[in-house]
């Protein structure tokens, strides 16, 4: 991996390597100012400030505020899918795939503060009557990927429709207790309470599904 990286690298011209170099800093620089006021209120002077740059250069690498939120959100949540993915490609019962699930939010978001927040900043600017432009489809994707993990841990046909509002329950159900607890818990570490009740998650979750599947065997009769 690390010499592929080298190779890349090296394959680079100078003219490229300082363009990535600065879109970098931008990126690293927004993420940091969107934590501390978020997207809104952030403005192109307050990231080229904390990035050392001219306001050009925003305009160089961006089109737009909405455009730079756009490109981290969707870079954050494909890392994500991708690790839930992985995790989950070998689990075949509902449970196991639910408890790898969270597992793997619980380690994506661990270490990642100011990713975890713009998790929630982005989700809220969905429900805006102005969104940013095409923040959705990385939270779309984000569904897709629980949607089959979902589909493919249980042996009875879904609809579509159904699964989707599974997925979102699920998402829902795994991300919301960090929205509350973080809130709550006046800095103390919240992942600890969490890995005492994943069991108790697990279980609520995987009957929760099982209960929401209709039931072909009562229509019958």
């Amino acid at each position: 991996m690390v010499e592929s990286k080298l190779k890349a690298r090296r394959g680079q011209s100078r003219h490229q390597r300082r363009f990535n170099r600065t879109r970098a800093k931008l990126i690293e620089a927004a993420r940091a100012v969107f934590v501390e006021k978020g997207i809104d209120r952030t403005t192109v002077d307050d990231i080229t400030k904390r990035a050392d740059v001219g306001r050009g250069t925003f305009y160089y690498h961006f089109e737009s505020i909405g455009d730079l939120a756009s490109e981290i959100i969707k870079e954050m949540l494909a890392e994500l899918v991708t690790a839930i993915e992985n995790k989950c490609h070998d689990q075949n019962e509902l449970a196991d795939v639910l408890d790898a699930m969270i597992g793997v939010h619980l380690e994506f978001f661990s270490q990642r503060w100011e990713d975890f927040v713009l998790f929630y900043l982005g989700r809220a600017d969905l429900t805006l009557v102005e969104s940013y432009e095409g923040i959705e489809t990385p939270f779309i994707d984000y569904l897709n990927c629980i949607e089959n993990l979902v589909d493919s841990a249980i042996s009875q046909p879904i609809p579509r429709p159904m699964l989707r509002r599974l997925a979102c329950a699920v998402a829902g159900f795994i991300s919301g207790y960090y929205s509350f607890a973080v809130i709550a818990s006046e800095g103390e570490d919240v992942d600890k309470p969490f890995m005492s009740l994943r069991s108790a998650f697990v279980a609520s979750l995987a009957r929760f599904i099982k209960e929401a599947i209709p039931d072909k065997r009562k229509k019958r009769h």
